[in-house]
């Protein structure tokens, strides 16, 4: 059973992320709460322990980049899936930077909710695709900088470094897969190498470094 605490500052929107949770045989709700504050008092119980955490970007008191970057301060946090109402949310960016696994937007169906909490458990990082443009534009368009340190490219395998340029191109395992003729298996152990050899969080960051070096 996943466990899945939420944070949102609105009832009605809790109410309806709990039906839909409380719905799934393999989720359940392990608490919720209407402000960051009270959120990181009630995630330190037992009895809300969660495996997933819900995170509305924008309330008030310590909004979701704040609670996130305290929580992920805490012993061994749970994944955190932040959720915003806009696509052009100026606080994206600053959730990743925070801690945040994955971004969806509030308006996503039930379905699209319960894949991302499921792929958040599972250690990936779902991320909504309205949102995937502008988080890389913001990670790899800034201002001029000097050139970047070799990120370690000739520690990868040259399977490695071309899973990696697919994950840049925002393709799934499954397509990945099949653009390569190789199982999804495969592909799920070559990425994990990927991750691990580049000292990278999760796979938003493999898609911002892909981009970054001509994706």
């Amino acid at each position: 059973m996943i466990r899945v605490f939420l944070v949102d500052d609105q009832e009605m929107v809790r109410a309806g992320f709990a039906m839909i949770i409380d719905a799934a045989p393999d989720l359940g709700v392990a608490g919720q709460a209407a402000d960051g504050r009270t959120a990181l008092t009630m995630l330190r119980s037992p009895e809300h322990r969660a495996d997933v955490v819900l995170m509305d970007i924008r309330m008030p008191g310590p909004d979701g980049v704040e609670t996130t970057r305290r929580l992920m301060a805490s012993a061994r946090p749970p994944r955190v899936v932040m959720l915003t109402t806009f696509d052009a949310d100026d606080l994206l960016v600053a959730a990743l930077r925070a801690g945040a696994s994955g971004y969806l937007l509030k308006d996503a169906g039930p379905a699209d909710l319960l894949a991302g909490i499921r792929s958040a458990a599972a250690g990936d990082a779902p991320v909504s695709p309205r949102l995937v443009g502008r988080l890389i534009d913001s990670f790899v368009r800034p201002a001029p900088a000097p050139p970047a340190p070799d990120p370690g490219l000739d520690r990868l395998t040259q399977r490695e470094r071309e899973i990696l340029a697919a994950v840049g191109l925002g393709l799934t395992n499954t397509e990945i897969a099949a653009r390569l003729h190789v199982a999804e298996s495969t592909v799920k152990t070559h990425l994990g190498a990927v991750l691990r050899k580049l000292d990278l969080r999760d796979r938003v960051q493999a898609v911002i470094l892909a981009q970054s070096l001509g994706g």
